[in-house]
């Protein structure tokens, strides 16, 4: 098939959306498609649209479906999608959703926030990632404990530097984390952190590679976000073994499951002290979180991705 794929710009080409929509870009050019990706739909002929974020590609969605009623739409729903405009702009993003013919989430739990009248044309695949190039040797100069992720209001991205504040003098802890700022207030407050707390440091925007060096020699990673649609820097810690400190929301409970031990309650910076406490003191803890992650492994290996992607558009022909 000719195939569209539309993945809004952001300010960075690392956002989770592009990530996303490279990745599956590539699948789809394996699985013998031709693939043209774009920020914006420009009325070209396709036989489908793949389309990245309901809210921020509902213009697109709506021009496509003018211009080929008959054919079909594959959305992408983001964490913004389903945990934000759903309730601060629902028209947009309920007109992107309605059109679409399959909508694909990326947790476990995102059916929860899907109205009920569009369930049934919902699916989840999870967000894939290649086994990291390098063993997995965490640091021994110290306790490092990353946190991967733009700084912007949804992350709560000085969570851990704020947690690791409040650790006690001879803990070992230094929190190293990456990502670009969105705002200026974002990078001040970073900066501000750093000269106050001799456990962080922030690094900014880096490339992929880096990121996977910094995961290589992690402890383990905090993702603190107030909402999740299903990060895939997740997916990168628990291929890697890297245990994950995250906070209970349901698009971390989708990915790593309800009874794993390294949940804290969001924006709770004393639960995620003591769990940081735990994890530089407890060896029990780390072991029972990198038995669930390795138990969780298979879902999130790029074999896998593929095969569901295979499976969604030869249902897709089927039906539409």
């Amino acid at each position: 098939m000719k195939i569209v794929l539309i993945t809004p710009s952001g300010p960075t080409a690392h956002t989770g959306n592009r990530v996303a929509a490279s990745r599956w870009a590539g699948i789809l050019r394996q699985l013998g498609h031709r693939v043209r990706v774009a920020n914006d739909y420009d009325g070209g002929a396709a036989d489908l649209m793949v389309a990245v974020h309901a809210w921020r590609s509902a213009d697109a969605i709506e021009r496509f479906k003018a211009a080929f009623p008959t054919r079909p739409v594959i959305l992408q729903l983001s964490g913004t999608d389903i945990y934000e405009y759903l309730n601060s702009d629902p028209g947009p993003t309920l007109r992107s959703m309605e059109q679409a013919d399959r909508l694909v989430a990326l947790n476990d739990l995102a059916w929860k926030a899907v109205p009920k009248s569009l369930r049934a044309r919902l699916c989840v695949i999870h967000q894939s990632a290649p086994p990291l190039a390098l063993p997995h040797r965490p640091s021994r100069r110290a306790v490092v404990v990353s946190v991967i992720g733009h700084l912007r209001d949804v992350k709560d991205p000085l969570r851990a530097a704020e947690a690791a504040r409040l650790l006690p003098a001879m803990s070992r802890i230094r929190i190293e984390q990456v990502g670009r700022a969105y705002t200026m207030e974002w990078a001040e407050r970073a900066r501000a952190e750093m000269a106050i707390n001799p456990r962080y440091q922030w690094r900014g925007d880096v490339p992929p590679a880096a990121v996977r060096r910094l995961l290589a020699r992690s402890h383990a990673m905090v993702i603190s976000s107030l909402s999740e649609g299903g990060a895939n820097v997740v997916s990168e810690a628990i291929m890697a073994g890297v245990p994950v400190l995250a906070s209970r929301v349901d698009g971390n409970v989708g990915l790593l499951g309800a009874d794993y031990a390294g949940y804290f309650p969001v924006g709770d910076t004393n639960a995620l002290a003591r769990l940081l406490q735990r994890l530089e003191r407890d060896p029990s803890l780390v072991t029972t979180m990198r038995k669930a992650l390795a138990r969780l492994k298979p879902l999130f290996r790029p074999a896998r991705e593929k095969a569901a992607l295979r499976r969604l558009l030869a249902d897709l022909r089927r039906s539409v």
